[in-house]
Parts: structure tokens; sequence; C-alpha cells
């Protein structure tokens, strides 16, 4: 009976050192929740009136032969995968990688960004583009640009005819979906577009529409490549920090279960004391 109590207040000893982690864990990543998803809510509005811009190009009467809106023969895409660095943050990084595995070709080009899914992926014969592994929570605008930049030359000349990204995107604190963005060919999306009702501006375009054009939508390549970037480091900060609340009340339960049994050894153990004094007594 007392090696049992023993091994309960051991058990109980664990799970509140266990449960002191997960909760110091739940308020970090609520701390970078917190910061990311500002990060991720100022980036929207450039995005958001850059987008504008393009679309009221497009659904102007100007005659448009820009290289990005062709669909090309080539069906390689090309594709721009987003994970985390860490575990411990629920089913973000097994939704994203069981997402790619259901909607990518493994045949075809994939740059990962982030280091917990690339073992995985290249288990399944995924056709990864860099042989070095590729820090999100170390990534700068830079090295994500020169990413951009090679995939776009590859669309260029025509070894690729799609650039994609797949990565996690953040709804709300409570709910992160993987998606899949196809960058190039651009084609306009109508819930970003400005309201039909209204009057597209008169712009003067120098050197010529085209060119202004290219331009504008490799910026918002560069620009939706790096909201990805934010989007997919918010989403995984919010699961993060929904798994380690989510672990933190399991090890209150559990202490609570723990404690009512160490108790209830206890207790037997006194009664048993007693019944034994009494007999002892009774028997003098």
């Amino acid at each position: 009976m007392a090696s049992n109590r023993q091994a309960i207040q051991s058990r109980i000893h664990s799970v509140r050192s266990t449960k002191k982690i997960t909760k110091a864990m739940q308020m970090i990543a609520n701390a970078k929740l917190s910061k990311q998803r500002k990060l991720m809510e100022a980036n929207r509005f450039y995005s958001g009136e850059l987008q504008k811009l393009v679309s009221e190009i497009l659904r102007s009467d100007l005659p448009l032969n820009s290289e990005f809106l062709k669909e090309h023969e080539n069906e390689r895409a090309y594709t721009i995968f987003f994970c985390s660095d860490l575990g411990l943050c629920g089913g973000y990084n097994s939704n994203v990688t069981k997402f790619a595995l259901q909607n990518l070709r493994k045949e075809d080009p994939i740059l990962i960004i982030g280091t917990h899914s690339y073992a995985q992926m290249e288990r399944e014969g995924f056709n990864i583009v860099n042989k070095r592994l590729i820090s999100i929570d170390a990534l700068d605008a830079t090295t994500l640009a020169h990413a951009v930049d090679a995939a776009i030359d590859l669309y260029l000349n025509d070894e690729i005819g799609k650039l994609q990204i797949c990565y996690t995107r953040f709804v709300n604190t409570m709910t992160f979906e993987p998606a899949l963005n196809v960058l190039l060919p651009y084609s306009d999306d109508p819930e970003a577009a400005a309201d039909e009702s209204e009057k597209v501006l008169d712009i003067i375009f120098d050197p010529s529409v085209d060119e202004v054009l290219d331009q504008l939508i490799i910026q918002m390549t560069h620009d939706v490549a790096h909201a990805s970037s934010l989007e997919t480091k918010t989403a995984e900060q919010g699961s993060r920090r929904l798994a380690m609340e989510t672990a933190t009340d399991n090890a209150e339960e559990l202490e609570e279960k723990l404690v009512l049994q160490f108790n209830q050894a206890r207790q037997a153990a006194i009664t048993q004391e007693l019944t034994e004094i009494i007999g002892t007594v009774s028997a003098l």
C-alpha cells in the first residue's frame, strides 16, 4: 500500500512539473502570437492597395500582353512550401504535410522553408530543390526575395508553368487551414478587386502598360510570398498556444485524479492501521 502511494505521489510531482512547462510554453506562444499577428495585419494594407491597383489595370480596356498573364504549356509547378522549425504545435505540421501529399505532384520542384517537415518530404520522394535546411524563424526578406526571383526566372524561361505557395492560413486564433495559392500566371481575384461601380483611374503608363504591369506583378509576387510567411508563422504560434493550453488543461485534470487516488489510498491505509490497532486491543 505504501509503495502504491509513493508511486502516485511521484506521478503527481511529474505531472505538476510538466504542467509548469506547458504553461510557460503557452505564455511564450501567446506573446509571440500577438507580435506575429501585428506584423501580419500591418502588411495587409500595403498588399491590399497593390492588389487593387493591379486589378484596376486588368479590368481596364487597355491592351495587355504581359508574360505573367499567359498560361504556359509546361505543366511543371514550382512550389514554395512553408512549415515550422519546431514541433509541439498540435497538428500544424502534419496537416500542411498531408495537404501537400494530396495536392502536389512529387516530381515537380519544391522549395521547403522550415526544417520540421523536410525529412518527411524527402522520404516521401518529393523533388526538393534546396539541399540544405532553410529555417523559417531565421528567414529574412533578402533570402525569400532571392528564392522568389529564382522561381520567376524559371517561369519566364518556360522551365515551369506555374509558381505557387503551400502554407498554413491563419483564420482566427482557433482555426488554421493549409492552403495553396497560385502566384503565376497571375489571375485577378474578384474578392480583392475594386468594386465594379468604381471608376477606373485614368493613368498614363511610361514606358508601357505591360512593363509597368510586369513590375507590379513581380512586386506583388514578392509581397504575397512575404505575407504567406507571416501568416504561416502566426498560425504556428496560434497552433502552439492552443496545443499547450490543451496540454495544461489535461495536466490539471490528471493531477486532480491522481490527488484523489492518493487521498483514497492514504485513507485506506489509515483505516487499515486503525482496524489493526483495534483488533490488537481486542485480542489483549
